[in-house]
């Protein structure tokens, strides 16, 4: 489907700079341009690119101001990165949607499934399961005894989600990701062995989140692990038993949490950091990549990095110091050296 830059500048509530006739029917990235496709430039790193690119269309911020020539339209709107998100989750929901049960998909005659459903190739629905209106349940994904999902999800292939877990609507939960799976729960008896803990709870997931896939939340000891809304967890994480990650909380692949952390709202955490258990994280709290959360944090707006935790400006200057190490070891050699000359020839 083919759009002008006029159409999607009404769309966007943006401003066309060049042909408002030019039409767009693809994205490409800025720097692998091609005619007929719209790109957009919000991080500066790319800005050489918008003067050599060949889309036809460019989205730009609006205080983008060129400096020199630019041959392809721009659009300017007031973030493009999320004017870009936008398109693309329009041109994403005129994708026609899939429907119908497999032959091969294995329903609880005690299930409950909402109207308008696809329902993938062996696929396992058991006893008690209520699934809302929408649903697009890819092939082999498992939905345990009790599970109560939402409007308009998505669980892609191979997605198991034990029983008595709670998912919200518009949720979206990529290939092989488990929730409920038990905590990692074990006590030690008088002869040093571990004997399991049950974990009775579950994972209690609310509206407009997305998790990865092969990402791990494991259900409670007791009462719930939980998913605040709007919650974007990467491929690769692991969330423990009893955590709560707080509303718009965003986590890169291979992060993790530690059992009954809790969360803030508007949180950001790079690749590989984590948290220990029993912790609290304020609100808007930000984790540089492989950061090791050790203690409470509890000033909001903060960012750390390193492990354990400190302040990312501190760390950063503290990590010219070791990269100096070496030398200034060195230089200590010399000084020591010197001083142990100097004090020979004061003892003269």
């Amino acid at each position: 489907m083919e759009f002008s830059a006029q159409q999607l500048a009404g769309l966007l509530n943006g401003q066309v700079v060049g042909d408002p006739n030019v039409k767009v029917s693809d994205f490409s990235k800025i720097e692998e341009g091609r005619p007929g496709t719209l790109t957009f430039l919000a991080n500066p790193k790319y800005t050489e690119y918008i003067y050599t690119t060949k889309a036809s269309l460019v989205l730009v911020n609006a205080d983008f101001v060129p400096e020199k020539n630019i041959d392809a339209t721009l659009i300017k709107v007031e973030n493009s990165y999320s004017a870009l998100a936008t398109l693309m989750s329009m041109v994403e929901n005129m994708n026609a949607k899939k429907s119908g049960v497999h032959e091969t998909a294995v329903i609880s005659e005690k299930a409950e499934l909402g109207g308008n459903a696809y329902v993938g190739a062996y696929t396992v629905i058991e006893d008690g399961v209520k699934v809302g209106a929408n649903p697009q349940i890819y092939p082999h994904v498992y939905i345990g005894d009790g599970v109560q999902i939402g409007d308009n999800v998505t669980l892609y292939p191979g997605v198991k989600i034990y029983k008595g877990c709670v998912l919200g609507n518009n949720v979206v939960i990529h290939a092989g990701a488990i929730i409920g799976s038990d905590g990692f729960g074990f006590a030690p008896d008088s002869e040093g062995r571990y004997n399991k803990i049950p974990q009775v709870g579950n994972v209690v997931i609310e509206d407009d989140v997305e998790i990865g896939a092969n990402t791990t939340v494991d259900r409670s000891t007791m009462g719930s692990t939980t998913i605040r809304r709007g919650v974007k967890l990467d491929n690769l994480i692991q969330i423990a038993h009893n955590v709560e990650v707080g509303e718009d909380t965003v986590m890169a692949a291979m992060s993790a949490v530690a059992g009954s952390t809790k969360i803030g709202k508007r949180c950001m955490f790079g690749g590989q950091s984590g948290c220990v258990g029993h912790l609290s994280i304020a609100d808007g709290s930000v984790f540089a990549a492989r950061t090791g959360v050790s203690n409470t944090i509890k000033e909001e707006g903060q960012m750390y990095q390193g492990y354990p935790h400190m302040d990312a400006k501190l760390y950063r200057r503290a990590h010219v110091c070791f990269k100096n190490l070496p030398d200034m070891r060195n230089t200590l050699i010399q000084l020591q050296k010197q001083v142990e000359e100097l004090q020979k020839l004061i003892n003269k």
